[in-house]
């Protein structure tokens, strides 16, 4: 009864289309769940996301837990995540795809996990990172290492969801660094962010990570656009 009155005063809404969950349902309505654009990737050995990167940077391995499709209903939950202060999201994606990959042997293999950082400014407005919870979610599953800051990032940059490649090609190499507290050297890291467009922010922060000797890159993320 205590579940129901709480419930009834604080109603539990689906992250993707907002609308009441039934007793029955978790995070998502059944018909959200139904249209979710999962990818796959990581179950059918799909190279789609690894491609992306080729010529650019050596990659292991690379997957997505969904589709980003706009005016989608992926497109609803991150911003719900990134925007609405609901980083519980963050924290059910991870667990998500953390139940997903640590099912395969070449990401158990995993030695840390690491984050696309936000500079300090952008960090102060939203008060977290979007992709920390999804982080610590993954890192238990894979039973990896995880710290938050083991990328740093210079200045503030435009957000680049829907720009062009021609208007995301900022000078990379000047935007994120390592941070000198941390020994990465022979380690395999997972690398992830929220949405991959262009591939151009991860590709800076693998850049990044590359100057360390002896290290694997992986990548994953909670969406990547068609």
């Amino acid at each position: 009864m205590l579940k129901a009155l709480v419930n009834f005063i604080f109603p539990t809404c689906c992250y993707a289309c907002r609308i009441v969950l039934n007793d029955n349902e978790v995070h998502f309505c059944t018909s959200c769940r139904f249209d979710l654009p999962i990818t796959d990737y990581h179950f059918t050995n799909s190279k789609a996301l690894e491609r992306l990167f080729y010529g650019r940077v050596q990659l292991v391995q690379a997957t997505a837990l969904f589709h980003f499709i706009k005016k989608g209903c992926v497109q609803q939950v991150i911003h719900e995540l990134k925007y609405k202060g609901q980083e519980k999201i963050g924290e059910v994606l991870g667990k998500w795809l953390g139940s997903e990959l640590k099912t395969i042997a070449s990401y158990r293999a995993v030695d840390m996990v690491v984050i696309v950082p936000l500079d300090k400014k952008r960090y102060k407005q939203r008060g977290y990172n979007q992709v920390d919870k999804f982080a610590v979610e993954i890192a238990k599953c894979l039973q990896a290492t995880y710290y938050n800051d083991v990328l740093l990032k210079k200045k503030s940059i435009a957000s680049q969801v829907f720009k062009g490649r021609s208007l995301r090609a900022y000078n990379k190499n000047n935007v994120f660094f390592l941070n000198s507290n941390y020994n990465i050297k022979g380690k395999h890291i997972l690398l992830l962010d929220d949405i991959i467009t262009t591939g151009a922010t991860v590709e800076a922060c693998a850049n990044a990570l590359l100057t360390s000797k002896n290290i694997k890159i992986s990548v994953a993320c909670m969406a990547v656009t068609q």
